[in-house]
């Protein structure tokens, strides 16, 4: 089947937030007496920030009380974060155009909530070309479960078949194919090589990298 829509993934594909949770993160953790080291952040990149901190927390054994304030904390200054200090990964606008030149609907499936949505949909000036944006925060279930982009698809009247998706975490792209989508996979410099993402159908080290060859060759 034809492919006409694209979905993209947020946080670490389109903005450069990454290492805004990781600070937030941090910073929050340390009220609670234990620090992630890179690693351990890593294998958790793509969750939701509730389940974030419920497996940091189990982990540490730390009171399940503490949980709602933590996780209210994190997000609060990721937003704040990324409202001061964000900047648009390499490619954004390259890909946007690649897709808009030839019709495609667009959409957004992410992890994050809506007042970040806001913040970063707004901030890199895409508002427009989206018609549709799913968030994962309310969901029954988030990444690596396929729904957010099912329900994505469902917005834009596509079959999932037809979709592509673009992506930066292994858990967002097991999310992807689960949903029988097409995905490409934009990996952090530091995790390009993990043999884990050979799961997606196309690795590229930039949005701006992806060209008319690379998607004949989906």
């Amino acid at each position: 089947m034809q492919l006409n829509t694209v979905i993209f993934d947020m946080d670490g594909l389109l903005v450069d937030s990454e290492p805004l949770w990781g600070e937030a993160a941090v910073e929050v953790f340390n009220r609670y007496n234990f620090q992630l080291t890179a690693a351990q952040y890593a294998t958790t990149t793509g969750m939701r920030t509730k389940e974030f901190v419920e497996w940091w927390f189990n982990h540490y054994k730390i009171e399940g009380r503490h949980m709602a304030d933590a996780e209210s904390a994190i997000l609060k200054s990721v937003v704040e974060k990324v409202a001061a200090k964000a900047k648009p990964m390499p490619g954004v606008e390259h890909i946007f155009n690649f897709f808009i030149e030839r019709n495609f609907k667009i959409g957004l499936a992410t992890s994050s909530g809506q007042p970040l949505i806001d913040v970063v949909v707004d901030k890199l000036g895409i508002r427009n070309f989206l018609q549709s944006i799913a968030s994962a925060a309310d969901l029954p279930y988030g990444k690596p479960h396929p729904q957010v982009y099912l329900n994505c698809a469902e917005a834009l009247e596509s079959r999932p078949t037809q979709c592509i998706c673009f992506e930066d975490s292994f858990n967002g792209l097991i999310a992807a194919k689960a949903a029988r989508m097409k995905c490409v996979v934009v990996p952090a410099p530091h995790d390009r090589k993990n043999e884990k993402f050979n799961a997606a159908d196309l690795k590229i080290s930039s949005l701006a990298n992806f060209n008319t060859l690379l998607m004949q060759s989906l």
